[in-house]
């Protein structure tokens, strides 16, 4: 007689893995907060639409939601605004749109930047192993081509309204293992996004993207625990998220490892890269930077001291979220012609 299934495996109880392959997943409401409430002034609205249609495949669908601010000097001037795409992070495991450190980072994105914001979903491992969340976040993004080739957003409602915004100045912004896929994104679409058209992106922020290795860098040898992160908790994402048998050396992993293709004749837009002085990833976020920029590619890095992983999105009112925002809108400015 066999033994029970037992979990061998517990992502922050979120998820759990049992040893007869079974998963268990908390939906959204279930999850405990602790205590981040939604901070919601009005000055934003928003929506959620599906982007992947995928019942006819047995599977659940994905949704985006948009935001808007109701009123800025775009609209008063009658120009069109700007859109970003933000992907949120999880380690590929967990986190979603509803969410409501990504609800209110997203809030913040679109009152502060005056901008569209758009936060897709994405499959989620161990159910979807990578490159399920890449292909999911490609696909999102050409819903936004076909919506710029019949030259509207199309909703629930023929609100008008959400349709004023600028399909030639399009950013992509994604926290941890939403910076992952943003890199991965910006390798897929090359200089000019030329695939995309009539749809151009302009440029790619990375906040402190999730990339893993076999060997240890000093931060995640030396560095404290986080309050919500650890190393156990990277690997196991790692484990659960990358293609069975695969190591963190796995080019989605590793953009710089041993099985990863010359990134040198990749010819990139520019990139915007954030993260915390007190992160654990920071030196694996760091050296990637210094080695895009030793192959020529254009990088802004930013590290802001003693913040932690997660500080932006998790906070997106604090002071030093302004301080990243300015950095945002400085490289919206510069890359935006």
């Amino acid at each position: 007689m066999g033994s029970l299934p037992h979990v061998v495996e517990d992502c922050l109880g979120i998820l759990q893995v049992y040893s007869d392959g079974s998963i268990f997943r908390l939906s959204d409401d279930q999850i405990d907060f602790h205590n981040i409430t939604v901070k919601d002034d009005g000055s934003v609205v928003w929506k959620d639409i599906i982007y992947n249609d995928r019942n006819k495949d047995g599977k659940e669908n994905l949704y985006l939601r948009l935001y808007k601010p109701i009123t800025t000097k775009c609209i008063t001037n009658k120009q069109q605004l700007p859109i970003i795409y933000f992907f949120h992070g999880g380690g590929f495991c967990v986190g979603s749109r509803v969410w409501p450190n990504c609800h209110n980072c997203c809030l913040r994105l679109s009152s502060e930047l005056e901008a569209l914001v758009i936060a897709p979903d994405y499959s989620l491992a161990p159910e979807y192993r990578l490159p399920a969340a890449m292909d999911d976040a490609f696909a999102s993004i050409k819903w936004l081509q076909d919506q710029a080739l019949s030259n509207k957003i199309t909703y629930d409602d023929d609100d008008d309204s959400w349709i004023n915004h600028d399909y030639d100045r399009v950013y992509v912004i994604g926290d941890s293992s939403g910076g992952n896929i943003v890199h991965h994104l910006a390798l897929r679409f090359g200089v000019g996004s030329p695939e995309l058209a009539p749809v151009r992106v302009r440029g790619y922020v990375l906040m402190a993207p999730f990339f893993g290795g076999s060997v240890r860098t000093k931060s995640e040898e030396e560095g404290p625990d986080e309050p919500f992160l650890n190393m156990q908790i990277l690997d196991r994402f790692w484990r659960l998220s990358l293609p069975i048998g695969a190591t963190a050396d796995h080019p989605l992993a590793n953009p710089f490892g041993p099985l990863s293709t010359n990134l040198e004749p990749e010819k990139l837009d520019p990139l915007l890269v954030i993260v915390g002085g007190n992160e654990l990833l920071k030196d694996r976020v760091e050296d990637y930077a210094n080695k895009m920029k030793k192959l020529n590619k254009d990088v802004h890095y930013f590290e802001f001291e003693e913040m932690q992983h997660g500080f932006f999105t998790n906070d997106p009112f604090s002071q030093v979220a302004n301080m990243v925002l300015q950095e945002i809108k400085y490289f919206m400015c510069k890359t935006s012609s």
